[in-house]
């Protein structure tokens, strides 16, 4: 697949996020005013993420109800294993859990970034401006 389909794809992921993908990310304007930088619909090898803290190495899944059934357990358990082989804690939640308990979905996340992620030191621009590519960021989170 071609890069520009990539995040064509990423675009129409963020365009059309669910109710409670948008109260996630409304949840988590704190974090980000506090450094976390978190992305929406981040690509990580073949999947991609609803949400990504990269430098706390955690991800967040927001679950709709397509998540019940046997096949879709075991193919979030295929994807979290695949997210914690390469350093990533998994966090998930339902649809209902973030439109219904934002408070502890909120304390939750809090909970972790303050407490299970260890925050790199911040790091200087590269020549040039712009930030330091994605692919080098996730490197340093692999064990």
């Amino acid at each position: 697949m071609g890069r520009w389909m990539v995040t064509d794809l990423a675009r129409k992921l963020r365009r059309q996020a669910t109710p409670a993908e948008q109260a996630f990310w409304k949840l988590s304007y704190t974090w980000r005013q506090d450094g976390w930088h978190f992305r929406r619909q981040f690509e990580l090898g073949s999947y991609y993420v609803d949400f990504a803290c990269i430098s706390a190495g955690l991800i967040v899944e927001i679950d709709g109800e397509t998540h019940g059934t046997d096949l879709a357990r075991s193919n979030d358990a295929t994807r979290d294993d695949y997210l914690h082989g390469r350093g990533f804690t998994v966090i998930r939640f339902s649809n209902q859990d973030v439109l219904r308990d934002g408070e502890g979905v909120f304390s939750v996340i809090a909970t972790y970034l303050e407490t299970g992620a260890s925050r790199p030191p911040p790091q200087p621009s590269p020549p040039g401006g712009g930030s330091v590519p994605v692919d080098a960021a996730i490197r340093r989170q692999e064990p």
